[in-house]
């Protein structure tokens, strides 16, 4: 029976991660996963190995209610903080019985047991730090600026290679606990000092690079538990953040060990806004560009989730289409803090999915585009990225929303986005600014046009 339901949940796993692939299917996807999740659990609690199930009761019951109140109370902005706590937690889940399970059954594991388990001390130790640590970058409570120190690149990379050893020398004694909790110890180290140099306009892809250490790491424990259902979703966990990483660098035009190695976001030459001339818009003259064009393209970024404004943003886009303009949505692939943070967030408002565009299908549509109105969004829509080769943001692929016949953008100040990088597109003669925050301004643009 646990092994039917081990293959129960290994389809249901393969299948909720199909339907993610698409905002159409994502709902019945979490729900599929989340069954098979269930499918999984239910399975391990008929294992014959299983003396007692107190300690397994508490272990459900503290961790229902966490998750419960997690998903309960934490609003949808915070979703990638969320999710990087997650990933903090499952790895320390794979450490804690990676440890266990050498404490007890060293003198009986195979060699492959003990690669695998020593693999997923260290991978998972790394990932349970690093995972804080963009935890506390997403929350501001770290900068998100880049926290460089001298020979940083040297001394992690020391590091991990010391940890590498470690692990080297863990196979030729495997029943080592010194050099177990040695290797563990300076896994933690390495999490830290792996995520305070990268900035926070890298975080997408930190978080989802997390995301496939956390897999590895719980396919390694399945080897070493003989678990095949930990086996296949770990791969699947690890392979999926993987390439998802891939993509998110591609999106942003960069490689992984300029990621990683790169301090995204330390201060650059670039023009200040003291040099420019940045011209503002009244929300009477901004309502009534917005209730009288034929096409409006709203661009949204971490503002509109800061200030949970994504409920007015439809609001607004009802309005238009009320005058007889039509509304699209565009999506950058990295907008926010982490990937599909703007379409989560659109979804929960109900705007439908066919509203929302992507870079590709978008970027045409702006040279005939009335008003593109950018909601908090900044280094997603710097030209900076196609014309000036020292930016850092050079090459990256943005929204065309200066290319809109009017760009009207919603900020709260001229502080610069994620990657501490100015912003021409402020000066140009189609763009004006509309101070405040987003879903208090949104709301008087809405009353506005309401009247007109």
């Amino acid at each position: 029976m646990m092994s039917w339901l081990y293959l129960l949940a290994s389809v249901l796993l393969i299948l909720g991660l199909q339907g993610l692939t698409d905002p159409r299917g994502a709902r019945r996807g979490i729900q599929l996963a989340a069954l098979g999740m269930l499918a999984a659990v239910g399975g391990t609690l008929l294992s014959p190995e299983l003396r007692t199930y107190l300690w397994i009761a508490l272990g459900i019951f503290t961790g229902g209610a966490i998750g419960a109140a997690m998903a309960i109370y934490m609003p949808m902005t915070a979703m990638p903080q969320r999710i990087a706590l997650s990933h903090a937690f499952g790895a320390l889940a794979a450490v804690l019985v990676g440890v266990a399970e050498h404490l007890h059954r060293a003198a009986e594991l195979s060699t492959l047991q003990h690669a695998a388990l020593g693999f997923e001390v260290l991978f998972g130790s790394l990932t349970v730090t690093g995972s804080l640590m963009a935890f506390a970058k997403l929350q501001e409570l770290l900068p998100t600026a880049p926290i460089v120190y001298p020979f940083q690149n040297a001394t992690n990379l020391g590091l991990f290679g010391a940890t590498v050893l470690l692990y080297w020398a863990l196979m030729t004694t495997p029943t080592s606990t010194p050099l177990l909790l040695g290797m563990a110890a300076l896994g933690l180290v390495v999490g830290i000092l792996m995520v305070l140099p990268i900035g926070g306009a890298d975080m997408p892809v930190v978080v989802s690079l997390l995301n496939s250490y956390a897999g590895l790491a719980a396919s390694a424990t399945g080897f070493a538990l003989g678990n095949q259902v930990l086996i296949i979703a770990g791969a699947l966990d690890g392979a999926s953040g993987f390439i998802l990483s891939i993509l998110m660098c591609r999106a942003m035009n960069r490689s992984f060990t300029n990621v990683l190695f790169g301090a995204f976001g330390t201060p650059t030459a670039t023009t200040s806004h003291a040099d420019q001339t940045i011209r503002s818009v009244t929300l009477e003259d901004a309502a009534v560009q917005l209730a009288y064009a034929r096409k409006v393209v709203v661009v949204p970024g971490y503002g509109m989730a800061v200030s949970q404004a994504q409920q007015t943003v439809r609001e607004l886009a009802e309005q238009v289409a009320a005058h007889g303009g039509e509304v699209e949505f565009a999506i950058h692939p990295v907008a926010g803090r982490m990937p599909g943070h703007m379409n989560v967030l659109l979804a929960e408002a109900n705007i439908p999915y066919d509203q929302l565009k992507e870079m590709e299908q978008v970027n045409p549509e702006f040279p005939s585009t009335d008003v593109a109105l950018v909601v908090g969004a900044n280094d997603v829509v710097n030209p900076a990225a196609r014309e000036d080769k020292s930016s850092p943001l050079y090459g990256m692929p943005i929204l065309d929303a200066d290319r809109a016949r009017s760009v009207i953008v919603l900020k709260r100040s001229m502080k610069p986005g994620f990657a501490g990088v100015e912003n021409p597109l402020f000066a140009l003669p189609n763009c004006a600014l509309l101070f405040g925050d987003a879903r208090e301004t949104l709301g008087r643009l809405v009353a506005r046009m309401k009247a007109l």
